[in-house]
């Protein structure tokens, strides 16, 4: 059946009127109207040739620490898929401070420019909760990206309970002739997804660690190279029968060079994201396994999603957990 202005205008929650001046490129029309008219024009299928809106449907991607290796390959990701898609659709980036958790709530909840969706690196504080809730009652796609903090809502990412039992299996597998103890870092309780690579560490050697193994400390360093630097060189001489050391967070530089230093009693070292450094790292067996979550696959079923979600792609996208990658100095 042929679809009419009029049923563009239903699906849009406008009058017909609206819905041909937008279609002929008429102007006077409000851009968050002309959003609505465009989108309901796609949906429906709508045959006649619409008129062109560069960046009308504009989705804000909200990172932290673009400093770091992780998010800078995050953020060239987003910009490359931008790059691909029609002039219809703008990816926006924004980089928040992570550790101003106000200030990143009052930001999801009062953007500076209209925006059609969202995709967000959430820390998990009860204020950017709730605006990234505000955000899905609005109306607004919201894809959290990374980490989980609202779990009802749409997520992107590894499962990363499974990574912490991933990281303990390797490591207590490697190590089962060999008794000490376990230390982990990472930022702080601030994301869902540190948190839950913890959790998944402790309760796979619960369950299935040998006696001779001791999980005896969490360290939080803020991704922070001297943090990370100054806690472990005390846990080390604290406690010299420390054999594994997971680093659950981003940094790794720290933790590195305590290492590197260690040569007589070198722990066996899991952390996460495959960089130049790690790399380097394995190499020089300084660091036994790395632990990639593919940020480039996050960015791209995220704006499938998002696009989705917008009704501008029926493709479905799946729902499963992105597979993390497993390297070692032998498949670098």
């Amino acid at each position: 059946m042929k679809v009419t202005l009029k049923d563009v205008a239903t699906q849009a929650g406008v009058g017909t009127a609206t819905v041909e001046r937008v279609l002929n490129g008429r102007g006077g029309v409000r851009p968050e109207t002309v959003e609505k008219v465009f989108l309901a024009a796609r949906r429906l299928e709508y045959r006649q040739s619409l008129p062109a809106h560069r960046g009308l449907i504009r989705i804000e991607v909200i990172l932290v620490r673009p400093e770091t290796s992780f998010y800078s390959r995050l953020n060239r990701a987003f910009e490359r898929i931008a790059a691909s898609l029609d002039d219809s659709i703008v990816v926006h980036r924004t980089f928040v401070r992570e550790n101003e958790p106000a200030q990143f709530a009052r930001y999801i909840a009062n953007p500076t420019t209209r925006r059609s969706a969202l995709i967000v690196v959430a820390p998990d504080h009860a204020d950017v909760v709730t605006s990234v809730r505000k955000a899905t009652g609005l109306g607004i796609p919201v894809v959290q990206i990374m980490t989980r903090p609202a779990p009802e809502l749409p997520y992107v990412g590894i499962d990363n309970y499974a990574a912490g039992r991933t990281a303990a299996h390797y490591m207590s597998s490697m190590l089962a002739q060999r008794p000490g103890s376990f230390v982990a870092l990472c930022h702080s309780g601030a994301y869902e997804n540190h948190k839950e690579r913890i959790r998944g560490f402790s309760s796979y050697l619960s369950e299935k660690g040998s006696n001779e193994h001791r999980f005896i400390e969490v360290m939080f360093d803020l991704d922070d190279e001297h943090n990370a630097m100054e806690l472990l060189q005390a846990a080390l001489r604290r406690e010299p029968g420390i054999i594994g050391v997971y680093s659950a967070g981003g940094d790794n530089k720290g933790v590195a060079s305590v290492l590197e230093a260690n040569k007589a009693r070198r722990p066996f070292w899991v952390g996460h994201e495959l960089t130049g450094e790690t790399q380097d790292y394995l190499r020089r067996g300084i660091m036994s396994i790395v632990l990639d979550q593919a940020p480039e696959v996050q960015a791209r079923r995220s704006i499938d999603l998002a696009l989705n979600r917008l009704g501008l792609i029926e493709v479905e996208v799946s729902a499963e957990p992105v597979r993390f990658l497993t390297i070692t100095s032998e498949n670098l």
